[in-house]
């Protein structure tokens, strides 16, 4: 049986900045694992590709506030800099 993915592991290594702010990126990056999981099936980002994560921002974000929106791109950013991947994202969430 396998281990269940830890987002917060994953993540900390790369994580800086106040408790809160960290808090907020582990619970936005296991939000947004959650929902890519449910609808691509990928459980963990090593199996995300750049179409998933442009999903997620389009189709998940759609409707919130732009402010919600830069938060989840901030939390975005750092996951596809834990990745190491050349990824470009769209600037203030807006795809």
């Amino acid at each position: 049986m396998s281990q269940p993915f830890d987002m917060e592991l994953f993540l900390a290594g790369i994580l800086t900045g106040s408790h809160a702010s960290r808090r907020r990126h582990v619970r936005q990056a296991k939000i947004i694992q959650a929902e890519i999981a449910e609808r691509w099936q990928r459980k963990t980002p090593w199996a995300w590709q750049r179409k998933h994560v442009t999903w997620f921002l389009e189709h998940r974000l759609d409707g919130r506030r732009d402010a919600t929106r830069y938060y989840y791109l901030l939390t975005m950013r750092l996951i596809v800099r834990r990745l190491e991947k050349s990824w470009t994202l769209p600037p203030r969430g807006r795809v």
